[in-house]
């Protein structure tokens, strides 16, 4: 069982010392209970990614406070998400966490992206979720399966992809720009489409680690982490429809 998500693997569900299946006592991990736990998550990001976004003011020299909610964002989520990976047991609490701080980041980034194209953000938001809900039809309906070949398949695009958006950060501290991908030619709206199709079939991984983990009776603070590793993809998923849209729009 893999997951191209890296909160959601193998391991989550194993005791480390023996190598066993990690179950519950009388309160084990429920589908229902990730469900509601992640819808909690997005709700606790709708409403700081509000508050930041409503923060923000534009002005002819330029947007002002965006840059506190983008980096604490940022900073913070990344704190709390690993946080969340490595004591998992912590999640009823980091989890929430990671929703609040990455609110932050997603209404500061949102309101700058809709100041240029405006209705960028809606249109994000109403291809994420219908992205989600139609590869959760689709899997439920058995028309995607995640097959092993699937996992390793999706596993290496995505760490392909993170050495790129690595490569991309480290290269920046020099001035040095990795030519055509990140701009809004055939090649760099090829980039963002092959990025929004790989965030999207994490999905289906993620779908198919939450039910492992509901079939293998994991703890009942699992849901808390399955709603986390959810959300992971689903902010990933999110930012690059907001790049893919942006890239669309500067060809008008």
């Amino acid at each position: 069982m893999r997951s191209g998500n890296p909160a959601l693997k193998e391991s989550t569900f194993l005791d480390i010392a023996t190598g066993i299946v990690v179950r519950g006592d009388n309160s084990a991990m429920t589908l229902n209970g990730t469900v509601n736990k992640t819808g909690l998550l997005l709700l606790l990001s709708v409403i700081t990614a509000a508050f930041a976004w409503n923060q923000i003011e534009f002005t002819p020299q330029g947007p002002v406070g965006a840059m506190p909610y983008l980096l604490g964002g940022a900073i913070g989520g990344l704190v709390f998400a690993l946080a969340t990976v490595f004591k998992k047991e912590w999640a009823p609490v980091t989890a929430p966490l990671y929703a609040i701080v990455e609110g932050f980041f997603l209404g500061a980034i949102s309101a700058l992206y809709n100041a240029r194209f405006e209705g960028i953000v809606l249109q994000a938001v109403l291809l994420t979720f219908g992205t989600l809900f139609a590869l959760l039809f689709a899997y439920r309906s058995g028309l995607i399966r995640a097959t092993e070949n699937f996992k390793l398949g999706v596993v290496a695009a995505t760490g392909g992809i993170a050495l790129v958006y690595l490569a991309t950060i480290v290269l920046g501290f020099f001035n040095i720009n990795i030519p055509m991908i990140h701009e809004s030619g055939i090649v760099g709206i090829g980039f963002s489409l092959f990025v929004v199709v790989i965030a999207a079939l994490n999905l289906v991984l993620d779908f198919d680690f939450i039910e492992t983990g509901v079939e293998q009776g994991a703890p009942k603070y699992m849901e808390w982490y399955g709603a986390f590793g959810l959300m992971v993809t689903l902010v990933w998923l999110y930012v690059e429809f907001l790049r893919l849209l942006s890239k669309l729009q500067s060809r008008n």
